[in-house]
C-alpha cells in the first residue's frame, strides 16, 4: 500500500490521534475537483467504528476485531509534524456596519443587520450543521450550543448548489427556544419539507444554511401595509371553500423573486392554496401581519473553516 498526503492531510491524522476526537467530513480527497472522494463516516469509537485515518492513506480493507497492529501502524503519521500550523486564517468577526462578513476561504455570511442587537449569529447556523451531520450518520445529538437561549419564532432554510437551489425550509411563528428550536428545525426543514425529498449524505457538503429569526410583529391596515425588502408578510384568508388559510414568505422572497406588493399577495395566496381568481376585493379581505427577521447564512466550506480554526 502507498499513498500520497499533503501536510494537512497529515495534520488531520496528528489531531486525530492526539487528541482523540472525531473528525468531520473533508469534501476533496482527490486532486479531481470534479469527483470529490465522499468519506461514509461514523463516530470513531474503539476499533469497531470506521478508521477516519485509514480512509486518509486510501486502505479501504474492512476493520477487523484483532487490528492492534493497525493501529500501531497508522500511528506512526503522528512524527515530525507537531509544529506546522494546519490553518492560515484567523477566525473572523462580524463587522458592525457592513451586511456580510468574509469567511476564510472568501465566500461570505450575509446578514440583513449589523451584529449589535442581534439575535441570530453564525454559531446558530454551525449548529445547524451539526445537528444535521449527525443525524445523517446516525451519531448522538451535538452538545448544547453556548449562544442565547432567548425565545423566537424562527425559520431554518436549507439550500444546495452554487446556484443556492431550494432544499427545504420550514419554520415557526410560535416563539420557541432557540437552542431546541433550531435543533429541531434543522432536521424537520432537511427532512419534512414535502416539496422535497429528504436530504441525503451525499448532499451535505454541498449545502448552505440559513437561519432566521423573526422579530417585530405588527398588524398591518390593509394588504398593501407593508415593504419589499424590509418586512415578510403572514396573511390569513378564508379560501373558496370557506376554510380559514395562512400562508408567509420571508422578507428576501420578493426581493429574489423581483415581485412587487401585489405579486407577492397573489403568490402567497396560491401557495396557501387559494385557487380562484384574485380580485382586490378579496385582496383587501385579507389579513396581514408584517415582521422582520435577522437571517444568518453559512456555507458549508465556512462551516468546516469554523470547525478546522476550533481544533488549531
Amino acid at each position: 500500500m502507498h499513498c500520497n498526503l499533503t501536510l494537512c492531510e497529515i495534520l488531520e491524522l496528528v489531531i486525530f490521534f492526539v487528541m482523540e476526537i472525531p473528525m468531520h467530513s473533508m469534501d476533496q480527497m482527490t486532486d479531481d475537483d470534479d469527483n470529490p472522494t465522499q468519506i461514509d463516516e461514523t463516530r470513531f469509537a474503539g476499533r469497531q467504528k470506521y478508521n477516519r485515518g485509514r480512509m486518509l492513506i486510501r486502505d479501504e480493507r474492512p476493520l477487523s476485531e484483532d487490528s492492534d497492529a493497525e493501529f500501531s501502524q497508522l500511528s506512526v503519521w503522528k512524527v515530525g509534524a507537531m509544529a506546522a500550523g494546519c490553518c492560515g486564517s484567523k477566525k473572523q468577526k462580524l463587522n458592525n456596519s457592513t451586511s456580510s462578513m468574509p469567511s476564510c476561504n472568501g465566500t461570505s455570511i450575509t446578514t440583513n443587520g449589523s451584529l449589535n442587537g442581534m439575535v441570530a449569529l453564525p454559531e446558530m447556523c454551525f449548529f445547524c450543521f451539526d445537528v444535521l451531520y449527525c443525524h445523517l450518520y446516525n451519531l448522538d445529538p451535538p452538545k448544547t450550543p453556548s449562544f442565547s437561549n432567548d425565545a423566537y419564532p424562527l425559520f431554518v432554510t436549507w439550500k444546495i448548489g452554487k446556484d443556492k437551489r431550494l432544499r427545504g425550509c420550514i419554520g415557526t411563528f410560535n416563539a420557541m427556544n432557540l437552542q431546541s428550536g433550531l435543533r429541531e428545525y434543522a432536521i424537520t426543514s432537511a427532512f419534512k419539507d414535502s416539496r422535497f425529498n429528504p436530504i441525503t449524505r451525499d448532499e451535505f457538503s454541498k449545502l448552505s444554511v440559513s437561519v432566521s429569526i423573526l422579530r417585530h410583529f405588527e398588524d398591518g391596515n390593509d394588504y398593501l401595509d407593508w415593504e419589499v425588502g424590509v418586512h415578510g408578510i403572514r396573511i390569513e384568508f378564508v379560501n373558496e371553500k370557506g376554510n380559514k388559510r395562512t400562508a408567509t414568505y420571508l422578507p428576501e422572497v420578493a426581493v429574489e423573486q423581483g415581485w412587487d406588493q401585489v405579486q407577492t399577495i397573489d403568490s402567497l395566496l396560491r401557495k396557501g392554496g387559494y385557487k380562484a381568481p384574485i380580485s382586490n376585493e378579496f385582496r383587501r379581505s385579507i389579513k396581514l401581519t408584517r415582521y422582520q427577521s435577522e437571517k444568518i447564512t453559512v456555507t458549508y466550506q465556512d462551516y468546516m473553516n469554523h470547525w478546522n480554526n476550533q481544533r488549531c
